[in-house]
């Protein structure tokens, strides 16, 4: 498989609406690609509390509009990372939104752990409550986002609901970036699938990002990594190691505790 993950830079100075359109240009790019991933909330900023209930949109507003046709030009598997929903019956989320190659819907994740310790994300928006997973022709991915990263029984469970690739979409601080990488090798050695990880890029509300988007192979090797800045990071997996590490070194049998239901 060809993945590229589509490391934005948000910058204050460019409109949302500026964005987008660059943005699915960027997409349009990777034709040829069997999966585009691009990060959190890359229209308005992870950290950029004050601009989410201005900014949300309903599920299929104009974010799932453009995605969704870029995703069908290029022919791509699209994550397009996550925007601030507004749902008409409840509060804001934080949902990610997966579009298959003939521009549909394939699923949509609201992010279950929310940052900011009793402000910013953790009291504008809602917690999503369910794990969710794609079925592409030559892996299942498992969704999460950002903050997610720190949970490892999050993505025990979408190990258990077969996950074979891990996909974290993210608007990450510079400040902590080395937890970015020890976590996206660890959450890749733990549950021995790949992880790809998209981050942001530049300075948005006053808080530097990482960048540094990260892919990682079932054995925690990192096989690509980006810089600082706004680029595009590609790489050529094999999603048949996942098994083949799995049956080579089988420590996922030796669980013992939090062991899921068997699957019927």
């Amino acid at each position: 498989m060809r993945a590229s993950l589509l490391q934005i830079d948000v910058n204050e100075d460019e409109s949302v609406e500026s964005r987008r359109v660059r943005v699915a240009s960027l997409v349009r790019d990777q034709a040829g690609a069997d999966l585009v991933v691009l990060p959190e909330l890359w229209t308005t900023g992870a950290f950029a509390y004050e601009e989410f209930g201005t900014e949300a949109e309903p599920l299929e507003g104009p974010t799932y509009e453009v995605m969704a046709k870029a995703a069908s030009d290029a022919g791509v598997w699209l994550h397009a990372g996550s925007v601030p929903e507004r749902d008409p019956d409840g509060p804001l989320y934080n949902t990610s939104l997966v579009f298959s190659p003939s521009g549909d819907l394939a699923a949509a994740y609201r992010k279950i752990h929310r940052f900011g310790f009793d402000k910013g994300e953790a009291v504008l928006m809602g917690a999503g409550r369910d794990l969710v997973t794609v079925r592409l022709p030559d892996t299942t991915l498992g969704l999460a986002t950002c903050y997610d990263l720190r949970f490892p029984e999050l993505f025990r469970g979408l190990a258990d609901a077969g996950a074979e690739t891990l996909v974290v979409p993210a608007g990450w601080p510079e400040r902590r970036r080395a937890h970015w990488t020890l976590l996206a090798q660890a959450r890749a050695v733990e549950n021995q699938a790949y992880v790809l990880a998209c981050g942001t890029a530049g300075t948005h509300a006053g808080v530097p990002q990482a960048g540094h988007s990260i892919v990682v192979d079932p054995w925690g090797e990192v096989l690509a990594q980006a810089g600082p800045g706004e680029q595009v990071l590609t790489v050529e997996f094999d999603p048949g190691r996942v098994a083949v590490t799995r049956d080579q070194f089988p420590a996922l049998k030796d669980r013992v505790l939090g062991l899921a239901p068997p699957r019927r």
